[in-house]
């Protein structure tokens, strides 16, 4: 084959690479002679995926179920991948910052679109089966969850709204944690007393959600946002960021709502989660008013915290 001054120029530019690091091209174009060839299922280590689904029950759809949640973790992960780019990147415009909202937006928008799964996808009768099999277990135990709403707004927005005082506001981060929103949300409905869905989980993973929180407490997607200068690109980032609030704290929590509903509402007495979890007063935000940018709503757009998508289901009943 001709030696093109592409190939030279390529050839030169690999040696200026490896001879930075000390390391000698020709053994590494070597070491490609004997190298196979990448194949796709190789590469997305596809047997390794299709072996992850260990059902604890003979019912078939309870595959589905693993399955769904499987992916809800690997879109999580997406995001914070693109959170972890935000806060290495060094100098963070507008534009640049608007372009990874809108990644993080379209990963729940996926996820949120994609509910229908959990919704109409189970026989009713096969998930009230084996989801017995599944206690304590929760989706309420999603540490990446966790994460990506620390990562997402200052830790104030998160402490549990009937414990926004100033009291507690002004006592340090370690104490506001005491009174994040989600520890309320795993109590006992009988008893009040955190259910051992919470306390296996914070045996777990408080201590690095803590460590996260401080970590995130002056850096974060909101402080980078409250940074930036004012103008056209800014304003854009304010709508995606009003989208991307609207999206995890009200389109997200409702799609589980509309699925509880479906599997776990019965008369006179609903049916617990399989945590223990009070998820009728846990899931719908008009309970929580959990929002991660209160100060870019009007007061009666907070007021009214996801009730225009209960007005959109039931005109859609």
């Amino acid at each position: 084959m001709e030696l093109t001054p592409e190939i030279i120029e390529k050839l030169e530019r690999l040696e200026q690479k490896y001879a930075v690091m000390g390391q000698d091209m020709l053994s590494y174009l070597e070491g490609l002679i004997h190298t196979d060839y990448l194949q796709y299922w190789d590469y997305v280590h596809l047997d390794v995926l299709l072996n992850l689904q260990n059902p604890r029950t003979h019912w078939p759809d309870e595959k589905i179920f693993i399955i769904y949640h499987q992916i809800t973790e690997l879109y999580f992960n997406l995001c914070l991948h693109e959170f972890n780019q935000l806060f290495d990147k060094e100098a963070v415009d507008s534009s640049w910052l608007l372009a990874r909202v809108n990644r993080l937006t379209n990963y729940f928008r996926c996820l949120i679109d994609s509910f229908s799964i959990m919704v109409e996808g189970m026989e009713k009768e096969q998930f009230l089966n084996f989801r017995m099999a599944l206690l304590p277990a929760s989706g309420f135990q999603s540490v990446q969850y966790r994460k990506i709403e620390i990562c997402a707004t200052s830790f104030p927005n998160l402490v549990d709204k009937d414990h926004r005082t100033t009291t507690v506001m002004s006592q340090p981060l370690e104490t506001q944690f005491e009174y994040i929103y989600w520890k309320k949300g795993a109590t006992e409905l009988s008893t009040g007393r955190k259910t051992l869905t919470l306390q296996q989980f914070e045996d777990k993973y408080g201590d690095e959600l803590l460590a996260l929180s401080r970590l995130r407490a002056d850096k974060n997607l909101y402080t980078l946002y409250q940074a930036l200068p004012t103008g056209p690109e800014k304003d854009k980032l304010t709508d995606a960021l009003r989208t991307f609030d609207q999206q995890v704290n009200i389109n997200w929590p409702l799609a589980h709502y509309k699925s509880a509903v479906r599997y776990l509402q019965r008369r006179p007495e609903d049916i617990a989660a399989t945590g223990g979890t009070n998820w009728q007063k846990y899931l719908p935000p008009r309970f929580q008013k959990r929002i991660f940018y209160p100060e870019l709503w009007t007061e009666t757009e907070i007021a009214d915290w996801g009730k225009s998508w209960v007005d959109e289901q039931l005109a859609g009943a």
